[in-house]
């Protein structure tokens, strides 16, 4: 019996490790799920899609190249905006 409820409860640490490193790929922010896969900095967008800087993605967001919905404002990060990760402008 002590064998099968040791072996349990490692089989439920390991199950729940696995949903924690799940789980940290998603960020819960005002009722919207953000799968952080999909949603990056506004710095990092820079990097991937070589733009001389961070000022160039806030433009296009003031002028809505960018649209709302594409944008994620996290309060809870000192306001950082995160942004979906897809080409907004050739």
């Amino acid at each position: 019996m002590e064998i099968t409820q040791k072996k349990s409860v490692q089989e439920l640490l390991a199950e729940s490790d696995k949903l924690i490193e799940e789980g940290k790929r998603f960020l819960v922010s005002e009722g919207k799920v953000l799968d952080l896969s999909d949603w990056i900095t506004l710095q990092e967008y820079t990097k991937r899609h070589n733009l001389k800087s961070t000022m160039v993605v806030s433009n296009w967001i003031a002028r809505g190249i960018v649209p709302p919905e594409n944008v994620f404002v996290v309060d809870e990060l000192n306001g950082i905006k995160l942004i979906l990760n897809k080409k907004y402008k050739e």
